[in-house]
């Protein structure tokens, strides 16, 4: 932005107008500005704002409110009346005068409000926008001092629910149409809509259509009065009684900007942080609302023991459960050892904790991050293209939206990572990106984005990924354009050989390739070496180097790292039940997310000593011996790493509450065995951490061949599954509003698959193994032949519980109840 602030006739200072670019004047300022620019922005950059209600910088324009409106002069012409700045774009030789130096155009501004104010009830002190409403800033500082207005104002009967979390109070809206574009722009779901004309007009829904959106929660956000409100915040505080803090969601791996705001210790509510490079002003629902897990009645806050004489758990001090702790983890180590599980939700200072006390104080590689269907060959591929990559050399948000293609394998973007979603739509929406979903059927993420589905059966996406060339050349030359991406998903480690196509696939056509989990805790977990075969910063357990390198650090006597990889979930689950580990230190881990549950029950019944780092009671906690609590994120601070590799810092939200995060346990239940981790606080454990750096070992890429798939027999299908965003998540208690908004549990088949087993849709289906079965309701889809989706942990279907069954496997069908 140039600015010069008075004319003058020396040509020395006369402004350089690049191409691309126009030359106006604004309040007297000569500025310049790039071609297509709005008005309003163009002010902005100024510094000076011009009041406004329907422009947002994220969404399209709209001029529906008028409270923008600027004076405009065109080749000394004025125009005949004011405009609205924010869908005017700036043009050469233009002469703008805002309400700070043209008195029309402060009038007009003044008018607009006066019109809004007509039937806008004053019940500020009552409404849940009061004290941070653009309509009340507004209102003092360019409106009428009294009104002309003495006539009864428009009501309605309020609130409406227009879902369960979002209300509605139509008297106070202004028709400002942001949430309706938000809505039917940026999250691809119209279902809140104008209704009515004239002066009846007014937001709404469809009769028996409820706002069912997984970003609902931004409307209310961005709603500039109180006009929409959410139901679990609704009358729970004002906004100068509560305290904000800069936080980073703990749902799944964007690592989102968000702002939590608390009251006398407690969360009241959520909001979106402003961070352009990752969730721009967006969140998620499961974001927005998911946080009342941190205060449900059954959360732990003293440490319990199991008592040697009646078997049951008991209270005890610090002390008393650190030393029984450590003297049963010694012992077991000493036996037949001990594994660690530490699941995917941990700090990055949490995870580097586990995997130091692992080495030092267990003196054993048998530690997994993964709680839940996982592979050898998984592993193999985060060793070789994940482990070191971050958004200086590989995929972000931002390569996302300027890629010219995205392929999408074994990835459910709006369930699993919904900002990635976001981006994606925001892409193919701007036809910058075609959006590729290699799946089983045209899921509303592959509509929302304007993708393209490559349907292929369930566990043949990798036959699928090789067959690109042949069978879809056109997808491998959009892949081949520069900037082009390819998202995995953690469900391809249920796919035999699907990492090893992804790699073969980019290596072809030099597409960045990058691993979005779902867990926030997973891309932080892998980085800090809780993994079989890693150590902190990339290093293989068989680099003898790289084991020196770390012993040195640690400053331990060189050996204590073992140089044999040890052994993953299902191995170390596998090895309890058969007696070759004794010992069992879990961080949080539900067995009903391992990929078989019966495994993880027998596992913990056999074993001898069972340590339990958790939040909340689990079926861990009937097997443990010792169950220490640990702080939930609100009250620890730490960092994620996000799916990009980027650090995602946040501070403690609420202090003082005596909750100790994992790093800080373990590192004085290490000191008990005479072990010394340096991790007494996150702070310690991020600086302990940052004396390692990065040194990434060169690792082989995975090489599995895609399998043979034989047909179903008679009777039978290929199970497709995945997990919805609002399922039966244990983050998620606490909040039935959100759990509200869950989509329908129902099966899926195609009309050919139901009509060959006899299935009537609209009926229910059998799902069924050896293991049980589940009964669902069913309804037609595009899936191919032979094929039953269903969700995996919504409701009352659990398809590990339930079936012992995953993405891939074959099952039984039928019609009706079993």
């Amino acid at each position: 932005m140039t600015i010069a602030p008075d004319k003058t006739t020396d040509k020395s200072t006369e402004i350089v107008v690049p191409e691309g670019h126009v030359k106006l004047v604004i309040d007297g300022l000569e500025v310049v500005a790039p071609k297509g620019e709005l008005l309003i922005r163009t002010a902005e950059r100024l510094g000076i704002v011009i009041p406004r209600f329907c422009d947002h910088p994220l969404l399209d324009p709209a001029g529906a409110c008028r409270q923008c409106l600027v004076e405009v002069e065109m080749g000394g012409r004025p125009m005949p009346k004011p405009q609205a700045s924010c869908t005017m774009t700036v043009a050469d030789g233009m002469v703008v005068k805002t309400q700070l130096t043209s008195p029309v155009a402060d009038k007009a501004q003044a008018g607009v409000m006066e019109l809004l104010l007509i039937n806008h009830p004053l019940d500020c002190p009552i409404c849940d926008k009061g004290g941070e409403c653009p309509l009340q800033n507004q209102a003092l500082a360019h409106g009428r001092s009294d009104s002309r207005f003495h006539e009864h104002k428009r009501t309605f009967p309020k609130p409406i629910s227009i879902s369960t979390q979002v209300l509605l109070d139509r008297e106070r809206c202004v028709l400002c149409q942001r949430c309706t574009r938000f809505s039917a722009q940026i999250a691809g779901d119209p279902f809140i809509e104008l209704l009515e004309r004239g002066s009846q007009q007014q937001i709404g829904v469809a009769k028996d259509k409820p706002f069912q959106s997984y970003f609902s929660g931004n409307t209310i956000q961005i709603c500039p009065v109180g006009a929409l409100t959410s139901a679990a915040y609704r009358f729970r505080a004002r906004p100068f009684d509560l305290v904000s803090t800069p936080s980073v969601c703990e749902q799944c791996s964007s690592g989102c900007a968000e702002r939590t705001d608390w009251r006398r210790g407690k969360v009241q509510r959520k909001l979106a942080g402003d961070d352009p490079e990752v969730n721009e002003e967006w969140i998620c629902d499961k974001g927005r609302f998911a946080f009342r897990y941190a205060t449900a009645d059954d959360r732990f806050t003293r440490p319990m023991v199991r008592d040697a004489e009646s078997g049951e758990l008991r209270e005890s001090s610090w002390t008393e459960a650190l030393q029984i702790a450590a003297a049963g983890l010694a012992e077991t180590r000493d036996a037949n050892g001990v594994g660690v599980l530490t699941g995917g939700r941990l700090t990055v200072e949490d995870a580097y904790a586990y995997s130091k006390f692992a080495r030092i104080a267990l003196r054993t590689n048998d530690i997994d991050f993964r709680a839940r269907p996982h592979s050898a060959e998984e592993l193999d591929f985060l060793t070789s293209s994940v482990v070191g990559t971050n958004p200086d050399n590989g995929v972000t948000f931002k390569g996302i939206e300027a890629a010219p293609a995205a392929l999408l394998v074994a990835f459910e973007p709006e369930e699993e990572a919904p900002i990635v979603f976001l981006r994606l739509r925001k892409a193919a929406r701007n036809k910058k990106t075609k959006v590729f979903h290699l799946g089983q059927f045209t899921t509303p993420a592959v509509e929302k984005t304007f993708g393209t589905l490559l349907a292929c059966v369930p566990g043949g996406e990798a036959a699928a990924l090789h067959g690109l060339p042949e069978h879809a050349s056109d997808v491998v030359d959009e892949l081949s354009k520069p900037g082009a991406v390819i998202l995995v998903g953690e469900r391809a480690a249920e796919i035999p050989g699907a990492f090893t196509a992804v790699v073969k696939l980019a290596e072809r056509t030099g597409a960045k390739v990058a691993w979005i989990p779902r867990r926030a805790g997973e891309r932080g977990a892998l980085a800090v070496g809780a993994t079989p075969n890693l150590l902190p910063g990339g290093r293989l357990v068989t680099d003898a180097a790289a084991r020196t390198e770390v012993e040195r650090t640690w400053g331990v006597e060189e050996g204590v790292i073992s140089a044999k990889p040890g052994r993953d979930t299902t191995g170390i689950l596998t090895a309890l039940v058969a007696g070759e580990l004794d010992g069992l230190v879990v961080g949080g881990v539900d067995p009903f997310d391992l990929p078989d549950p019966e495994l993880a029950e027998k596992a913990l019944s056999k074993a001898s000593f069972i340590v339990s780092l958790e939040l909340r009671p689990s079926a861990v906690t009937a097997h443990a011996n010792v169950v220490l609590p640990i702080a939930p994120a609100v009250e620890k601070s730490g960092s994620y790493l996000n799916w990009e590799g980027r650090h995602r810092v946040f501070g403690t939200t609420l202090e003082g509450t005596g909750a100790l995060p994992d790093c800080r346990v373990l590192d004085t239940l290490a000191v008990e065995m005479d072990a010394d981790l340096f991790t007494q606080t996150p702070a310690a454990s991020a600086a302990d951490l940052a004396r390692l750096g990065d040194n990434v070992s060169a690792a082989a890429a995975p090489n599995v061949p895609a399998p043979l798939l034989s047909p179903p027999k008679a009777g039978q299908a290929v199970l497709a599954t995945w997990r919805r965003l609002i399922d039966n998540g244990s983050l998620q208690d606490g909040e039935p509003h959100l759990a509200g908004t869950a989509r329908p549990v129902v099966a899926k088949v195609s009309e050919a698959t139901a009509g060959h087993l006899g299935i009537e849709l609209g009926g229910e289906i059998t799902v069924s193994t050896a293991r049980g079965s589940v009964t669902l309701p069913v309804e037609a889809d595009d899936l191919p032949d032979g094929v039953v989706w269903v969700p995996a942990n919504s409701g009352d279907v659990t398809v590990r519980r339930n079936l012992a069954a995953g993405h891939g496997s074959v099952v039984s069908v039928s019609g009706g109840k079993a």
